[in-house]
């Protein structure tokens, strides 16, 4: 068995088609599904189902996964430490981040980390929920609570707080709340509780345990963009909201607190273009801390 045939095993596990890992690795299509195969029968066992809608890992291929895995830590690990290919920042580093701080402040910021470094592509992902690092489904992950679970590098970067905003337009019309007691008299634009996918942002019931939005978004700037249009009165983050001239705080008293933490899996501590990514992103946040108090 040699390292490209596992390596290709890690694609096809980790995109769930043959198709995905081969545009994801630069190769072609065929080419993917003969080296698995070679692979399966090196080791003489059957690694997928290859199924109409992708390929699931059998039991003999989820026991090979971690095997793997730590591989390609190897691998990675002494090509950064004998100065091979990646001692120069260079190649693709996938970011994965919730939508509020990737677009609202990691997009706009990004261009600097690509101007710095032209081989480095960066790819950012910013969904609403969480990331399997071990997977590899990103590089590096930002997260609104410390990962418990794995073989990860995390560290803290910055603390944010979100509020209750609503639009000119809104409070103009329909006046604003003087207590969360008359929160239930206003119309409410809240998230889709069952779309949570941590518990940390769970945070409505912070405010008022009998919070009921009849507008519910699976999207913090979703969330931003409908109380910005008049929609109701919305928990939002500061950092995106304070600077929208057309959107005011109510209950300003009432504040929720959180923080983000950059984490990334341990084996690839040494990866120059991991490095310089996470590197860079701390020192974004550190050098505008004071929008995120």
């Amino acid at each position: 068995m040699n390292w490209d045939d596992a390596r290709i095993f890690l694609a096809i596990a980790r995109s769930g088609q043959i198709l995905a890992a081969a545009k994801r690795l630069g190769l072609n299509h065929a080419t993917v599904g003969r080296r698995l195969t070679a692979l399966e029968e090196a080791l003489q066992t059957k690694l997928f189902e290859r199924r109409t809608n992708g390929c699931v890992l059998t039991a003999a291929g989820e026991r090979f996964l971690p095997a793997a895995e730590r591989i390609e830590a190897e691998m990675l690990a002494a090509r950064a430490a004998i100065g091979g290919t990646d001692v120069e920042v260079s190649g693709t580093v996938r970011i994965g981040a919730p939508d509020g701080f990737g677009v609202a402040f990691l997009a706009p910021r990004l261009g600097e980390l690509t101007a710095h470094y032209p081989d480095l592509t960066v790819q950012l992902v910013p969904v609403p929920r969480s990331f399997s690092l071990s997977r590899r489904e990103a590089d590096i992950a930002v997260t609104v609570s410390r990962p418990e679970h794995g073989r990860l590098v995390a560290r803290k970067l910055v603390d944010y707080s979100l509020g209750l905003y609503a639009a000119r337009g809104y409070v103009e019309a329909h006046g604003a709340p003087r207590s969360t007691a008359e929160l239930g008299a206003h119309q409410l634009v809240g998230y889709v509780d069952d779309l949570v996918f941590a518990p940390s942002l769970n945070y409505a019931a912070e405010i008022d345990r009998n919070w009921s939005a009849r507008f519910e978004i699976a999207s913090a700037l979703g969330q931003t963009e409908a109380v910005r249009g008049g929609a109701g009165i919305g928990i939002l983050h500061g950092f995106i909201a304070r600077r929208d001239p057309d959107l005011v705080q109510v209950l300003p008293d009432i504040t929720i607190r959180r923080a983000y933490w950059i984490t990334y899996h341990e084996s690839l501590r040494d990866v120059r273009r991991v490095r310089a990514a996470a590197d860079f992103i701390c020192e974004a946040v550190a050098a505008r801390r004071s929008i995120f108090e």
